[in-house]
């Protein structure tokens, strides 16, 4: 992309040498051959022919016809349902089927829907109780029984258990490989639950090993959506792509982190976006909206755009952003960011915005109000206070101060303010805002 961005013109040397580029990385990438250069020749083909739209730089035009065509290969999106309905996992040890069983008890839990886990997993030492920890976080019911080895049985029971709940989620047992009384038992199991959705479990870097993995469960149970796992880490999940391709089984949901709030809706659109590097602002406004309220929002925003910025007011923006989620998830949403956050300590700047709460929560309020009075005795005394070195609290003053100029300055637009001011007293500015 950065090629085409920076090149002068664009020509047919340059396409050919973009497509090869695109080979190349699908083909590292684990994505069927065939699929490849299927893609690669119809971006070549377009970029060709096709003329850019008027007030379009045949740049922009190139990258948007590779944007285009790699959506193309994900199919249409499909969302699971929200309502009542029996929802059965399926997919081998490693995974990350049972952490997946609660990330999506908790999404639907979230959307006011009453959830139940029925731990089918008979055969993985502690399965249940790792199944029942993650319900009691969550404050979802989870039926069990630990010598039980029957899966069946315990499916029964559960379903009985669990008749007024509005969606349940059953974890079945995996193997190390595909083994046949593994495929027995899924069948056995989705006989008696009946279930609405079957939902293959796929870690991203399964690699070409992921077709024969998903034709096995797809003939065993007639698999109907796909989760992605571990996509927060270096595979690009080509071969599960590639597989999902076989299947005709959709993606619907893609796990981004260890924490049970770490499972994004799968959109092709939005999964393409952040993959070229253009960000994903839907998703961060979605996640400010479920994480941060309105009036929390306008409360700090309404403070600064009348000129007010104390430490109370920085504190108040860390726990909003703190709130969202992991800073690297959030950065990667925001358009060029995804190459940034490999050359810049996001870790890092995550334990310091950490360091500095907690170095504020050490300050008296009229400290928090007036950060003027923070001379060398409340700097030692803060310090003492807060488990951290002197050092520590003078950066801390020091990064303020940067962030009280940056935002005089944008308050001098006058003509800008006046209007912002005008949107959050007509309560036309919202809290994704």
């Amino acid at each position: 992309m950065k090629k085409i961005a920076n090149a002068g013109h664009v020509d047919e040397n340059l396409i050919k040498e973009v497509t090869r580029d695109i080979q190349r990385a699908l083909l590292q990438a684990d994505v069927n051959v065939k699929l490849v250069l299927e893609l690669t020749k119809e971006v070549e083909r377009r970029s060709l022919t096709e003329k850019p739209p008027a007030g379009m730089s045949s740049r922009e035009h190139v990258i948007k016809i590779i944007y285009e065509e790699l959506v193309k290969i994900l199919g249409e999106q499909r969302s699971i349902p929200l309502s009542r309905q029996i929802i059965m996992m399926v997919g081998l040890y490693g995974q990350g089927k049972t952490t997946t069983a609660g990330k999506l008890g908790r999404y639907f839990h979230k959307k006011g829907l009453k959830v139940g886990l029925i731990a089918a997993d008979v055969h993985r030492p502690a399965a249940y109780d790792q199944l029942k920890q993650i319900g009691d976080r969550l404050g979802i019911p989870v039926y069990g029984v630990r010598e039980e080895k029957d899966a069946t049985r315990i499916v029964s029971q559960g379903l009985k258990e669990m008749g007024s709940i509005d969606v349940v989620i059953i974890d079945t047992s995996g193997r190390h490989a595909l083994e046949d009384d593994l495929i027995e038992e899924v069948k056995n199991v989705a006989r008696i639950a009946k279930p609405d959705e079957r939902i293959l479990v796929l870690d991203a870097a399964t690699g070409q090993q992921a077709g024969p993995q998903a034709k096995a469960f797809h003939d065993a149970v007639e698999v109907t959506s796909v989760i992605l796992t571990k996509m927060d880490g270096t595979a690009k999940g080509g071969g599960a792509l590639s597989a999902v391709a076989q299947t005709k089984a959709p993606i619907v949901f893609i796990g981004t982190g260890e924490h049970l709030e770490d499972l994004d809706p799968f959109e092709p659109a939005r999964f393409i976006s952040r993959m070229l590097g253009m960000g994903d602002i839907q998703s961060l406004l979605e996640q400010a909206k479920e994480s941060i309220t309105e009036e929390e929002a306008l409360e700090t925003t309404k403070k600064i755009m009348s000129g007010r910025f104390t430490l109370k007011e920085m504190y108040d923006q860390m726990e909003m952003l703190t709130k969202m989620g992991p800073l690297k998830k959030l950065v990667s949403m925001l358009p060029g960011m995804p190459g940034v956050t490999d050359k810049i300590n996001v870790e890092e700047s995550q334990q310091r915005l950490w360091k500095y709460r907690v170095i504020m929560d050490s300050m008296t309020d009229a400290e928090m109000e007036d950060p003027r009075i923070i001379k060398s005795t409340r700097i030692v005394r803060i310090a003492r206070g807060s488990g951290v070195d002197p050092k520590d609290v003078r950066e801390l003053i020091r990064q303020y101060n940067i962030s009280k100029r940056a935002v005089k300055g944008f308050l001098g637009n006058r003509k800008l303010r006046r209007q912002l001011l005008k949107q959050l007293e007509s309560g036309g500015l919202g809290a994704q805002e």
